[in-house]
């Protein structure tokens, strides 16, 4: 079988490798009204990898763990914060900067700039800093997960440090960068594949991707990749195409 990418809706994404194991990327599934309901409740997860505490972003980690009992990375102070609160999980924590190999898939965690913190009755619980996501696995090309970000210069560090060809991006303005800012993103990491998120989910972002598209050049226009969600696309090792 081959390697898929499957955007679920918002920010939420599942990596699936060639021998089926499933990598979900802020899987916040069963209240994200973008979510197909009958992917609400994944048939399997092997990995979970996290950006940030939100709410959109962390809502189905105690769910999965009782279904799937998948390993989950993210920032040290997230991971810590959402163990104690659900009191079970194999959590794997990392810093910023910092990678780690876990059956075969290297995970790098970046910057970003936003804030984190789990909701509480009396308010935002401590999460740690945001961060990004870089998901390299061999024979298939390198993914980046901005999280929740503005456009940042050292995005041009990251090209450098990791080359990324495909970059999953916001672009939903509001709560993280907009056209303009998502286009510039481009321009720094240089993507052979380029796929917007988090925007559409709720009345205040961005409803389509047609205005971040009319900011790129014309060198990256046509490297930019919609896919409907709950419908895969290939994933291979120069990036990503139409699902076989």
């Amino acid at each position: 079988m081959s390697a898929r990418i499957t955007f679920l809706g918002h920010a939420s994404f599942q990596l699936t490798l060639p021998d089926e194991r499933v990598i979900l990327i802020d899987p916040w599934l069963t209240d994200n009204p973008a979510c197909p309901d009958h992917l609400k409740k994944p048939t399997r997860c092997d990995l979970i990898v996290l950006t940030h505490g939100h709410d959109d972003h962390v809502g189905d980690v105690g769910n999965l763990i009782d279904a799937h009992h998948p390993k989950i990375v993210g920032n040290f102070d997230l991971c810590g914060a959402i163990q104690a609160r659900i009191g079970k999980g194999d959590f794997r924590s990392m810093g910023t900067g910092g990678t780690q190999t876990i059956d075969g898939v290297r995970v790098t965690l970046t910057q970003a700039f936003h804030s984190s913190g789990l909701s509480s009755p009396t308010g935002p619980v401590y999460a740690g800093m945001p961060n990004g996501v870089i998901l390299d696995v061999d024979g298939l090309a390198k993914v980046y997960h901005a999280g929740d970000t503005d456009v940042f210069s050292d995005m041009k560090l990251i090209a450098r440090l990791f080359a990324p060809e495909i970059a999953i991006l916001p672009i939903g303005d509001y709560f993280t960068m907009g056209a303009k800012g998502a286009a510039l993103a481009v321009e720094f990491l240089q993507p052979k594949a380029i796929v917007p998120c988090h925007f559409g989910t709720f009345p205040v972002l961005a409803r389509n991707a047609a205005e971040f598209k009319s900011e790129l050049s014309s060198d990256f226009t046509s490297r930019v990749v919609e896919p409907k969600i709950g419908e895969p696309i290939a994933w291979t090792a120069d990036g990503i195409g139409a699902d076989e």
